[in-house]
């Protein structure tokens, strides 16, 4: 339908046969539940991200939501976050109970940590910046906000994996991390899965109990829990794939790169700002475009599937008024929606590919 497609999964599994052995290998064996292959797909993801653990989930957003539930968050209790987000971020939080409190983005499309200070209030028990596009927080400036103000910081690094902020890995920065698996995330499987990071021993043990029903063993039960275990065959599948996250990295910042260069300077278009001390992984890559939704229509009806993320900001959404906020509470993020469009930029695509995307961009722009 398009010349230039947004999903790549048809030709990263354009030969699933390998995989299909694997999992045969594992049906072989009935290792099916918190198997040898998550074990392994565990300690790899560690080693990965830099840290002493990693707890393999059943999604993203339970990743997201199992720390927040470690650290006796709920009712009651307030989590800041980013304005912009998606909404499994704000959707983990409101899980536990607690009440989700939103401060604006600024144009790295990561939360504004100048406004977070004025958010905090007697019930805030976690600070969770969200790593969005593949973007990082000022994670320096945050940790010392919450040190200061003695709040665990809990990453949202679902579409961060790789990321870096002055050097430092997402994920290595709070108490805990959460990634996303999805099949459209920079390290992918075959469905819904996640992963915890963390560096703290007792955080560990408490998210092992809790992801699996709160169970020491199988007669005694230590503390309430849930069922979100990462599947043996999605761990079969992250395992097959996760030695190529570094060059599906590579790949994605290097075809960045290569947009930046071509979309530079073209009316009406405007590059995100590339912070020097960031490594940005583009998970997502996004630009704002004063003729957003016309230029939009142009990419689709020329043959180029963009997307745009998020055209309603999350504040405005039907599913989230309880929350209070009033229309211009957040006006970055109210622009990023009226403004941001996404081309595709994974690792499958060629270099003829992004051309076309350029040429198609700069015709809309000249209007040609």
């Amino acid at each position: 339908m398009y010349d230039v497609r947004y999903s790549y999964l048809l030709e990263q599994f354009a030969d699933p046969a390998p995989i299909l052995a694997e999992i045969g290998r594992l049906v072989a064996t009935g290792d099916f539940t918190l198997g040898k292959p998550v074990a392994e797909f565990e300690k790899r993801f560690a080693e990965l991200i830099g840290v002493r653990h990693a707890i393999g989930v059943g999604s993203g957003t339970d990743a997201l939501k199992l720390p927040l539930k470690a650290l006796g968050i709920g009712h009651g209790d307030e989590v800041i976050t980013a304005a912009n987000t998606f909404i499994a971020t704000v959707g983990a939080i409101a899980e536990t109970g607690a009440t989700p409190v939103l401060v604006d983005c600024d144009d790295s499309f990561c939360m504004n940590v100048d406004y977070v200070e004025a958010a905090i209030t007697e019930k805030t028990k976690a600070i969770m910046p969200v790593q969005l596009t593949g973007e990082v927080t000022d994670m320096g400036k945050l940790m010392a906000i919450a040190q200061r103000h003695n709040l665990p910081v809990v990453e949202d690094a679902c579409q961060g994996i790789l990321s870096e902020f002055a050097g430092k890995r997402s994920g290595t920065h709070g108490i805990a991390a959460g990634f996303s698996l999805h099949p459209l995330k920079n390290l992918n499987v075959w469905g819904d899965a996640g992963v915890v990071v963390t560096n703290d021993d007792g955080m560990n043990e408490k998210l092992r109990l809790i992801r699996n029903h709160g169970m020491k063993n199988r007669d005694e039960i230590a503390i309430l829990g849930c069922n979100s275990r990462l599947d043996s065959l999605q761990a079969v599948v992250g395992n097959w794939l996760i030695g190529q996250t570094s060059e599906i990295t590579r790949r994605r910042i290097e075809n960045a790169a290569y947009y930046d260069a071509g979309l530079a300077g073209l009316p009406g278009l405007r590059v995100p700002p590339r912070r020097p001390n960031v490594k940005h992984v583009y998970h997502l890559y996004m630009v704002f475009a004063e003729r957003r939704d016309e230029l939009y229509k142009y990419c689709l009806d020329n043959g180029i599937e963009a997307k745009i993320h998020y055209p309603i900001p999350l504040y405005q959404q039907e599913g989230l008024k309880h929350l209070g906020y009033a229309p211009g509470t957040f006006p970055v993020t109210d622009r990023h929606a009226k403004e941001v469009i996404s081309f595709p930029v994974d690792q499958h695509l060629t270099r003829a590919q992004q051309d076309r995307v350029i040429e198609t961009v700069r015709k809309f722009c000249h209007g040609r």
